[in-house]
């Protein structure tokens, strides 16, 4: 015989029931603290990174030139090593050891965030703090996540262990934090800028999405090259070349009516087209800045004037 509730069970039930919705409640509600903590606390962040970049000096030359020195060139020696090996195994090169381009590549990052990591930039840049985390930040996951790679690289078909890296979660977290850091010292570059010339060309124009033709041709060349950070790191688009190589192709697609031949509307759309038909090459900046940005200003950095 089925036995019925009595008033004690339905009272259990019922408190029960209340103590999970209280749980819930509670859980919810501190969901909604935390939440509401975490953005006072971020934007207490963002206030004092605003302030500090007020400040006289912030993104001073000196600055950015330092951390040219002393942050970028190493990691740009690890990148540039990175393509010129990565090129090799793609080229079937016989004297070329997958295991041994592993080992090598993890050591040469390890090396630089070494390097790297005995620096310390101005607090009152914190762009370039942030910056320099990053590109430590990938240098240690391109370490790690090679060396994982190094046991196995023989026994894999290079195209196999190639694509394998190409969408290995570790590595695409590399390369972001690589595009994160590139973008932050070329926005810091807008500040310096900003120093230097109260009225800067298209400085607006950089919070818009996408970036139109017309909007570009507005731009001066320090935010058309921070414009150009902006939409590689939202492209995900990891290259060997610099964000001034890339300005410098958009401007001659342009120039010369290619632009509107193709009906291009937007930078993305030319950058994307740029990178996919492999059109743009380490240096294109520094052969022809002279024909389109003679009388633009720019900080004097080694990257702008020379190979």
């Amino acid at each position: 015989m089925e036995k019925r509730l009595n008033r004690a069970d339905y009272l259990f039930s019922l408190v029960i029931v209340f103590m999970l919705v209280c749980i819930a409640g509670a859980f919810f509600y501190g969901v909604k603290i935390g939440r509401e903590k975490t953005d006072a606390k971020y934007a207490v962040i963002m206030k004092n990174q605003e302030e500090a970049a007020r400040k006289p000096g912030a993104y001073d030359q000196q600055h950015l030139v330092s951390f040219y020195h002393s942050i970028l060139a190493p990691y740009r020696e690890f990148q540039l090593k990175w393509f010129e090996q990565i090129k090799q195994l793609d080229q079937g090169n016989p004297s070329i050891d997958p295991a041994d381009v592993m080992k090598d590549l993890s050591r040469l990052a390890l090396q630089k965030v070494t390097e790297t990591s005995t620096i310390t930039m101005p607090v009152t840049s914190p762009l370039l703090v942030e910056a320099q985390q990053n590109y430590m930040k990938s240098l240690q996951l391109f370490s790690d996540t090679l060396k994982k790679y190094q046991s196995k690289a023989n026994g894999m078909h290079v195209s196999v262990l190639l694509s394998e890296l190409d969408k290995d979660a570790f590595m695409i977290e590399a390369k972001r934090f690589s595009l994160q850091g590139q973008q932050q010292y070329y926005s810091a570059m807008t500040k310096w800028n900003e120093t230097v010339d109260q009225q800067i060309k298209g400085l607006p124009l950089l919070t818009k999405s996408p970036i139109s033709v017309t909007d570009w041709t507005q731009m001066s060349l320090v935010v058309k090259n921070n414009a150009a950070a902006n939409i590689v790191l939202n492209g995900k688009w990891f290259t060997s070349y610099y964000p001034q190589d890339i300005t410098l192709r958009i401007e001659e697609l342009i120039a010369s009516g290619q632009a509107k031949k193709m009906n291009f509307n937007d930078i993305p759309a030319i950058i994307d087209t740029l990178i996919g038909t492999n059109a743009i090459r380490q240096g294109d900046f520094i052969q022809s800045k002279q024909k389109y940005y003679a009388n633009e200003t720019l900080p004097q950095l080694p990257f702008f004037s020379q190979q």
